[in-house]
This record gives structure tokens, sequence and C-alpha cells, in this order.
């Protein structure tokens, strides 16, 4: 004897009932917040360094224009 579907229908409708959607759509939002946030830091070290770098330095460009625009 294995788990039905009507016991699976009757455990989803109390959970929905006790925690109702509001919560549950906020904890499933949180949860997708940490498996990025975990796939993040997962990442080769490297990569993000190099990446880190790149964007460093588009920002020192773009900040320079600007900043030369003002002036």
């Amino acid at each position: 004897m294995g788990i039905s579907l009507w016991q699976i229908g009757v455990v989803v409708v109390l959970v929905v009932l006790l925690f109702g959607r509001g919560k549950i759509s906020d904890l499933m939002g949180d949860v997708a917040k940490g498996i990025k946030s975990f796939k993040k830091g997962m990442k080769d070290p490297t990569q993000e360094k190099s990446n880190d770098a790149s964007n460093d330095a588009s920002n020192d460009e773009s900040n320079d224009a600007s900043n030369s625009d003002k002036n």
C-alpha cells in the first residue's frame, strides 16, 4: 500500500487551509532566492573574479565618460 492520490490531495488541502496561499507563495519565493544564491556561490571562483574584473573595467569607463560630461 502506497500513498494514494486522495491522501496527497487531503494533505495539500490541509496545508493550504493552515498556512494560506500568501504564506506558501512567500515561502516558495524565499526557497527560489536561496537556490539562486547557492548556485551563485557554487560557481567557479576564477570565473567570478574574471567577471568582476571585466564588470569593474566597464563601470570605470562609463564613470569616466559621465564625469567628463559633467566638466
